[in-house]
């Protein structure tokens, strides 16, 4: 997107009349820097280090940002100061900012005669489990991460807790806002 700018610069004749020369400037979108408030869109793939690619958001499906409305992480925020339009880059954030780290407090030994006889548990499966919190009932996804003969070990710590997670991330616009 091309703005064009008209400013008018005075300059003396040699007979010391003044005269009025127009010139034109263009102020293009990626001379602008991103500062707190801006209004922003990015594309960005996320990764784990192994590569693994656990989410991402498109040029044809942005993500619409506030800058320093902690709509995102406050590392990947930050990255967003001083970047101008099309420019790219890597933050990598520690688990603490992203999913939190694993807990093993989190992990739950259940009768295997407890999950549903027509079900045979596997490693990696995820169960939809009825927990009791506050006197209500709620169903929370739980990874089994263990089956034994009597026993399935289950897992509620989200799937990328313990994780660094490396954000790819690409400027696509910025609006700025006048207060």
């Amino acid at each position: 997107m091309r703005n064009i700018v008209y400013i008018h610069q005075q300059a003396l004749q040699p007979t010391n009349r003044l005269l009025s020369i127009p010139l034109l400037f263009y102020w293009n979108e990626h001379l602008m820097k991103v500062q707190k408030n801006d209004k922003v869109t990015i594309s960005y793939i996320g990764k784990l280090e192994n590569g693994t690619i656990f989410q991402t958001a498109t040029e044809s499906d942005p993500l619409p940002v506030t800058v320093g409305n902690l709509d995102i992480p406050p590392t990947l925020e930050q990255a967003l100061i001083g970047m101008s339009a099309g420019e790219q880059k890597l933050v990598r954030l520690e688990p603490d900012e992203g999913y939190g780290p694993r807990r093993k407090d989190l992990l739950q030994t259940l009768k295997r005669n407890t999950i549903s006889d027509q079900m045979s548990p596997q490693v990696g499966m995820i169960l939809s489990l009825k927990v009791e919190k506050d006197g209500q009932e709620h169903h929370v996804p739980a990874t089994v991460v263990e089956v034994g003969n009597d026993t399935v070990v289950v897992d509620y710590n989200h799937p990328l807790a313990g994780h660094n997670l490396i954000y790819d991330i690409t400027l696509i616009s910025i609006e700025k806002v006048t207060q």
